[in-house]
């Protein structure tokens, strides 16, 4: 029979490819960015709503499917359903997101960046030794976020580098941390084999 801690641990990670799904368009998006820096701010502040929208079906579905196996699964799904309205909202007027991009972008990173570092410590309770990594990251992810924050204006043409590095860097947590819940899934579907 299995304990309740190996139940609980096999359960939370099965979806781990949603995040992969995430790190992967992160990624996609920061490459984008930073090969085409001359491309109007209108495509790119389009590219980053969509984004964003895409970004908060993902994590909504991901916390609905974990509900029941996530303490803090309610905190997920607010952001995810704060991404997609944010997402609908810029998407439906491109004339403000081009002025209010620096802030949405700088907002969004900090959150994401926030809750990043909250996921590492959650896998450190599960003894993992790649932990330290994941909230290097997130602490990398929220310096981005305060040099956007900081002066949108001198920002200018730097928020298309700042942003692609941004989101590499937020796309390349995603994939360390859908492997790290991939290797916890199977080691709880192991032990409970063993059981």
């Amino acid at each position: 029979m299995e304990t309740e801690i190996i139940k609980t641990a096999k359960n939370v990670t099965k979806h781990w490819y949603l995040s992969l799904i995430l790190g992967i368009l992160f990624i996609c998006t920061g490459i984008w960015v930073l090969k085409t820096p001359l491309e109007s701010y209108l495509t790119l502040s389009i590219l980053f709503s969509v984004t964003i929208f895409i970004s908060g079906i993902f994590e909504i579905i991901s916390s609905v499917a974990n509900r029941k196996e996530m303490n803090n699964w309610g905190w997920v799904l607010a952001g995810g359903i704060i991404d997609l309205l944010l997402g609908i909202w810029l998407i439906s007027s491109p004339l403000l997101s081009i002025t209010v991009l620096p802030f949405v972008v700088g907002f969004m990173l900090m959150s994401r960046s926030m809750i990043a570092m909250g996921f590492a410590f959650e896998i450190r309770g599960f003894a993992d030794s790649g932990w330290g990594w994941l909230l290097a990251l997130g602490i990398l992810g929220l310096l981005f976020s305060f040099v956007l924050l900081w002066n949108p204006l001198f920002a200018g043409l730097s928020i298309v580098i700042l942003t692609g590095c941004a989101f590499i860097t937020l796309g390349i947590y995603r994939i360390i941390l859908s492997f790290k819940l991939k290797r916890l899934h199977n080691l709880a579907k192991k032990t409970s084999v063993l059981k």
